[in-house]
């Protein structure tokens, strides 16, 4: 697919660093946007690229559109508002990257296929560094052949690529993916905190953590963030709040009580309402630390 031409929506922290990575792979990264422009006029620069003033001018541009966008409204903006990707869409691939709800893909999905383009769900199950270089954890929803038209680009992307069903199926694994991560990092501040009010050594409990029944990814990714409070971000606390909540909204549909799950969500929805949100999810150790201010 080095021959298309790639357009980028959402030029975050994830989506300007997937448009770095493939133009050192050789693609054409022809054109992007972003609500901030000057965002979009850096990378632009950058990247070699043009910047566009509306989503319909990045689908003129276009062979394949990646989206990266925050949540479901903002997909709703860019899909459905005035001057959108749809506009003149005919024969464009759209690849949504983002978690958002298994609906809003699906939306998407019908309202694409209605002007003749296609769509995948690509759901991100890794930070800025693996979109940067290329090692992202891909789990794509969709139809099979247009996964397969679009693996090329998909595997220079990724490190492990996942086609897990139709449209709607990727969004409800990333769920799932978010839910369980966000249960660990909650969990693991609680034990590093009460380890700090018991007079533990932190470095050791960690060590022990690894080589026992509490191991986890996350263990090793935040742990260290969390005893020094060193909360850059690479996942918000304000996108694992939104993500938690997607996965207890699927869970309320079928019927079933996800008491961690809350409990989690919680405690991000806490850190969002003090106005915390785009720390790393790591500071929700602010929230269970003895001897930091938000633990009361």
């Amino acid at each position: 697919m080095k021959d298309k031409k790639i357009g980028f929506v959402g030029l975050g922290r994830m989506g300007a660093n997937m448009a770095r990575c493939l133009r050192d792979k050789g693609y054409t990264v022809s054109v992007v946007f972003d609500l901030r422009q000057e965002v979009a006029t850096e990378l632009a620069q950058e990247v070699g690229a043009e910047v566009a003033e509306t989503p319909a001018a990045v689908t003129a541009a276009s062979d394949v559109v990646l989206t990266v966008v925050t949540d479901d409204a903002a997909m709703e903006s860019i899909y459905f508002a005035e001057s959108n990707l749809l506009h003149g869409a005919a024969g464009k691939v759209f690849i949504n990257c983002a978690t958002l709800s298994p609906e809003i893909h699906a939306k998407v999905e019908a309202a694409a296929k209605a002007e003749g383009a296609k769509t995948l769900e690509a759901c991100m199950a890794s930070s800025i560094p693996q979109a940067r270089s290329g090692e992202l954890f891909l789990i794509v929803g969709g139809e099979k052949e247009v996964f397969e038209k679009s693996r090329p680009l998909l595997e220079d992307l990724s490190v492990a690529l996942h086609h897990v069903g139709e449209t709607g199926r990727g969004a409800q694994v990333k769920a799932l993916v978010n839910m369980v991560m966000n249960i660990n990092t909650a969990a693991l501040a609680e034990g590093l905190g009460l380890a700090k009010a018991l007079g533990l050594d932190l470095e050791v409990l960690c060590r022990i953590f690894g080589q026992t029944g509490a191991n986890s990814r996350v263990l090793e990714t935040d742990a260290e963030d969390m005893i020094a409070r060193d909360h850059e971000c690479y996942f918000s606390a304000s996108h694992a709040a939104k993500d938690s909540g997607i996965a207890l909204e699927l869970a309320r549909r079928e019927g079933l009580i996800l008491p961690l799950a809350e409990a989690t969500c919680r405690q991000y929805d806490r850190l969002r309402n003090l106005g915390l949100g785009e720390l790393d999810k790591s500071a929700v150790a602010e929230l269970t630390f003895p001897d930091r201010t938000l633990n009361t």
